[in-house]
């Protein structure tokens, strides 16, 4: 897809990763479009672009109401919006299938209309469940995810699949590692911080010690790695992984976090977990992901797993301090 889209809908524009986007495309000079309920995304992500005349904000709930005039003049869709949470699918069955898959389709379903080409969404690793090749490439198969969130983006990569090629579109899906950064509200690394900061002597970690081990990708990675993909898609549909090129257990994010909030003789509580260790049901023990194909187009992390967990955490002890 050519970076020739001047206006974009920009979906969770107020979310951890939709609004470094905003920050990215407005400075690439686009004029951009976004809409956020603030179920999980905030004001104060967003505050310094509002008086930008390229940024405009829309609060709209893509489940329940109709947005499809905002989609006029729109060139392209950045679909970010979605329910990031892995956990809550244990407890909410119907949670990120509605907030996920449905609203995808009412997203697909609002481009058709309005006859926009082209949308970028963001997946994840977790379409690939327990995978046994590692680093795990996007040809990898057969995609047996074991989370309902890995379920529903799945369910979303295949439902914008049959729209470009039914309807004439094009896209790009991006499944992440583990995403970090400056105004995350979720993951381990945010856990941590807040529980520590709570009680400084000790840390209740969910699972088996040394605890599960995966890729992290700093946010400015992952920013970097969506726009070079948008500006080189090959065909109707492409599938790219963004991670980090190693991984780190759960237990190693506890001692970065701890340096960080320069803690010493911490003790570390672990549960126990799940299903022989995990953090939870649906918790994927290892994850590495294979770039090789964005690689391919000119992208590469600047961060490693660690660099990227110590800089989030860095961050975090800031903006609550």
């Amino acid at each position: 897809m050519k970076m020739k889209d001047n206006r974009v809908l920009l979906t969770g524009g107020a979310g951890f990763i939709g609004s470094h986007l905003a920050d990215k495309l407005i400075e690439m000079g686009k004029s951009v479009v976004c809409i956020d309920n603030f179920s999980s995304g905030n004001m104060e992500y967003i505050d310094h672009l509002m008086s930008n005349p390229r940024f405009t904000l829309i609060r709209a709930d893509l489940f329940k109401e109709d947005f499809t005039e905002a989609l006029r003049d729109c060139d392209c869709v950045f679909h970010v919006a979605a329910n990031p949470d892995v956990r809550l699918g244990a407890d909410d069955t119907r949670i990120h299938l509605n907030q996920n898959v449905t609203v995808t389709h009412n997203v697909l379903e609002a481009m058709r209309k309005k006859d926009v080409e082209g949308i970028l969404f963001t997946s994840t690793s977790t379409v690939y469940g327990e995978a046994s090749v590692i680093p795990t490439p996007e040809d990898y198969g057969p995609l047996e995810p074991i989370s309902l969130y890995g379920s529903s983006k799945l369910a979303c990569d295949a439902l914008i699949s049959a729209y470009c090629h039914t309807f004439g579109m094009k896209a790009t899906s991006f499944r992440f590692a583990n995403v970090v950064g400056p105004r995350s509200t979720h993951g381990v690394t945010y856990d941590f911080v807040h529980k520590l900061r709570k009680d400084p002597q000790s840390l209740e970690i969910l699972g088996k010690e040394p605890g599960t081990q995966k890729s992290y990708c700093h946010i400015d990675d992952c920013v970097s790695g969506m726009i070079i993909g948008w500006g080189s898609l090959e065909g109707r549909f492409e599938a790219f992984n963004i991670g980090s090129d190693d991984s780190i257990f759960v237990k190693q994010i506890a001692d970065i976090v701890c340096e960080e909030m320069d803690l010493e003789n911490v003790k570390y509580l672990w549960t126990g977990g799940v299903d022989d260790g995990r953090g939870w049901r649906g918790d994927v023990r290892t994850m590495l992901l294979a770039s090789d194909l964005l690689k391919g187009r000119g992208w590469s992390p600047l961060y490693n797993s660690e660099d990227a967990i110590r800089e989030a955490a860095r961050c975090m002890v800031q903006e609550i301090s």
